[in-house]
């Protein structure tokens, strides 16, 4: 977990400039760097205070007030005077100088449900196809309210994440087959149904056809990454951020750094993502093993949507994929961003915890029952606390 923390301060250094350039609007050079320190603190904060504190089964047994919470969010977000609107569309609700974005929330309180229930229905998912029900119906309902935003790439994120969890947890594979292609089907119906969407697969294909109009944020974005060469062009050398780039800061920042720190510096930062996803793929095997269920399938959950997200952002930039409006985890500037980042990082840490106890009780009263069966004395069991 201490990747992560090492990836923080990234974002300032490699858009400082962008940022600074920003922030002059509102008489301080240093205000959205101030912004995102801020929120780094607050993320840490709660990490620190609440969800290292509390075990995974509290977060269970409120599951259903989670989701209600990040479903009215999605709703209330779409409210006429409550959500505020940026580039067309709503995604955030203003609380005076501060701008949250209710979908980074609701898609880890969606994840924390879907957890919740792998838990509580595990034998119906892994028997019955109509324990699939519940995770279908939520499915459809947050896909429906991220899509009137509309904000079609975290809809696909957490769709998937979520079918992974139930693939995770062994569903039935006929209705996981079924929902998927359905689902599948529904993706190209709204990709097709909007022009603007058209229109970015079409630049996507060829991007220098049309330079300086649909084509515009991709070309510039692969001019960045093919300037950086193998070592790049030193930190906080970036031509492309200053002003060339559209979002240099947060959904095309990985351009930016492939430009700085070159094929060598990105090919460490897909490694150090790898090994985030890795390790969370760890520990939620050692959740499962150790029968904390809960614990295993949010440690899935937030694995595949940290890993999804990161591949598809950087296969924007590259090119290969469509521009889906996807930051960058753990990178990109953005408040509400950076505490989720770091919030899913502490629930990877107190599953891990949580685990390890267990695992350690498991072999002191094997340890106790192989004393016994030496020496003939009862077993004293040990209770350890999560």
């Amino acid at each position: 977990m201490l990747i992560g923390g090492c990836n923080l301060p990234l974002p300032l250094t490699r858009c400082c400039q962008r940022l600074m350039e920003l922030g002059e609007r509102f008489g301080n050079p240093f205000f959205f760097v101030i912004r995102q320190s801020v929120a780094i603190v607050i993320g840490i904060a709660i990490v620190m205070l609440l969800i290292l504190r509390q075990p995974i089964a509290r977060w269970v047994e409120y599951k259903s007030v989670i989701l209600i919470a990040s479903l009215l969010m999605l709703f209330v977000v779409l409210v006429p005077g409550i959500g505020h609107a940026v580039n067309g569309a709503n995604r955030w609700i203003s609380l005076g100088p501060v701008n949250i974005q209710v979908s980074e929330f609701a898609r880890l309180g969606v994840i924390v449900w879907m957890a919740g229930y792998i838990a509580t229905h595990t034998i119906k998912l892994q028997n019955r196809i109509t324990g699939m029900f519940g995770p279908i119906i939520v499915i459809g309902l947050t896909s429906l309210l991220l899509l009137i935003q509309p904000d079609f790439g975290t809809t696909a994120v957490l769709a998937a994440t979520l079918f992974a969890m139930a693939w995770l947890a062994r569903a039935q594979w006929q209705m996981m087959v079924g929902s998927t292609a359905v689902l599948a089907v529904l993706g190209v119906f709204i990709v097709l149904s909007e022009q603007y969407r058209i229109e970015r697969l079409l630049s996507f294909s060829n991007p220098f056809a049309d330079p300086f109009g649909h084509g515009y944020q991709l070309a510039n974005a692969l001019i960045a990454i093919g300037t950086g060469g193998v070592f790049g062009r030193g930190l906080g050398e970036s031509i492309q951020k200053l002003s060339y780039l559209p979002e240099a800061h947060t959904d095309f920042i990985f351009a930016v750094l492939s430009e700085e720190l070159g094929l060598v510096g990105v090919v460490v930062l897909m490694l150090l993502y790898g090994i985030i996803v890795w390790r969370g793929f760890v520990i939620a095997q050692m959740a499962w093993r150790e029968h904390q269920i809960a614990g295993a399938a949010l440690a899935w959950g937030i694995s595949v949507w940290l890993g999804m997200q990161a591949l598809i952002n950087m296969g924007v930039n590259m090119g290969v994929l469509p521009t889906k409006g996807l930051t960058l985890p753990l990178m990109s500037y953005g408040g509400s961003a950076i505490i989720v980042a770091l919030i899913s990082l502490g629930f990877l840490m107190r599953v891990y915890h949580e685990a390890a106890l267990v695992a350690q009780m498991r072999e002191h009263q094997a340890a106790k029952r192989q004393q016994e069966g030496a020496t003939g004395a009862p077993i004293q069991t040990q209770e350890v606390s999560l």
